[in-house]
């Protein structure tokens, strides 16, 4: 039996929609929760960026890879456009999930989160 795989592209903005960031994942939920609760290190923690403005679906790593890159390259304008397609009011597409829910280690396990949080996990 073949397996479904699930990757996105996401775009990522601050609370005044000032600064962009384009990443992908195979896990939408738990990358979000990431970056939320900030627990990677990074541009998206240095810049508070963690409003889902724009995000797309597909099921080929390379494709998602590509398209990645092929935003990154873009002019702000063109970016901006992108979100507008699917997010003309540039709300957190996150809010509607309940983001309590998800763990970063991909299933409910509220003692690793904890742990996470406060730093005790070594693995």
């Amino acid at each position: 039996m073949k397996k479904d795989y699930n990757f996105y592209v996401y775009i990522l903005t601050n609370w005044n929609d000032t600064v962009m960031y384009i990443g992908m994942t195979n896990n939408l939920e738990r990358r979000l929760y990431e970056h939320k609760n900030k627990l990677v290190e990074g541009f998206t923690k240095k810049y508070n960026v963690h409003k889902l403005v724009y995000y797309e679906h597909g099921n080929d790593v390379h494709a998602a890879i590509a398209r990645e890159k092929e935003i990154k390259k873009w002019r702000r304008e063109k970016k901006n456009n992108l979100v507008k397609t699917m997010n003309p009011e540039w709300k957190d597409l996150s809010l509607e999930w309940n983001m309590n829910k998800v763990s970063p280690v991909g299933r409910n396990d509220k003692d690793t989160i904890i742990k996470m949080q406060q730093g005790e996990n070594d693995g």
